[in-house]
């Protein structure tokens, strides 16, 4: 008996997705080569950009803790179909992560900087996919290049003398960002849904004026929930 549950399983988990394959879910309208334009956009909140890995921290969508703000984004792009459920294409535009708190410039060091905030927001090209479980309900991911808004800040001790420290306008603002979600097509041109996207960000690099010495800037990753939607052409 056990000898048979585990295929059992498995069979039952892989139905759904050969059921997909077999249907032509993704805009029937379309041959499998054949592409589209897609706009789209979304609106959520940020996890608050203290963090500097993936998934940071205590996540609360209906309170302004920690840094958490609004954040918004639009994408274009172009998306052709390569089987029966399957869209893949490329894209790019524009995210605003909100005012977010960020790191201490020297992680553990008694070193503070007296802006609280700081702007998170720039431009991305990259690749996404659309794979349509069936023909209402949809998961997408994307990722690629993200390249994040300058940095210009004053920089502190703990006991408020200056640094003396140049920012803005360096390299190293060049990081990646990657989206997971799930939704629903209400019709063949429209789709509604949530999505978990994850940006990787530096404020740029930082130089000591003195010294001449460079080191990588504050880390402003941060990740947003948001409501997307997408209508294609």
């Amino acid at each position: 008996m056990k000898k048979l549950i585990l295929p059992a399983l498995l069979a039952a988990i892989a139905a759904p997705a050969a059921f997909a394959q077999s249907v032509d879910n993704y805009r029937p309208d379309l041959r499998s080569g054949d592409g589209h334009w897609f706009l789209s956009g979304n609106a959520g909140r940020t996890d608050g950009g203290t963090a500097d890995t993936f998934g940071s921290g205590d996540f609360n969508l209906f309170h302004s803790a920690n840094g958490r703000r609004t954040g918004y984004g639009l994408a274009t792009g172009y998306r052709w179909k390569v089987g029966p459920s399957w869209g893949l294409g490329i894209e790019g535009g524009y995210t605003d992560l909100g005012n977010i708190t960020i790191s201490n410039a020297f992680d553990a060091e008694p070193v503070n900087e007296r802006e609280s905030e700081n702007a998170l927001r720039g431009w991305h090209v990259g690749a996404n996919a659309r794979f349509h479980v069936m023909p209402a309900w949809y998961i997408g991911m994307r990722g690629g290049y993200f390249r994040a808004s300058d940095n210009n800040a004053d920089y502190y001790n703990s006991v408020g003398q200056s640094l003396g420290l140049e920012s803005g306008g360096r390299d190293g603002r060049n990081s990646w960002y990657g989206g997971l979600g799930t939704g629903w097509n209400a019709t063949d041109r429209f789709s509604i849904g949530v999505h978990y996207d994850y940006f990787r960000a530096r404020s740029g690099e930082l130089r000591d004026p003195a010294t001449g010495i460079e080191f990588d800037g504050p880390k402003r990753s941060t990740a947003l929930v948001s409501l997307t939607g997408e209508v294609t052409f």
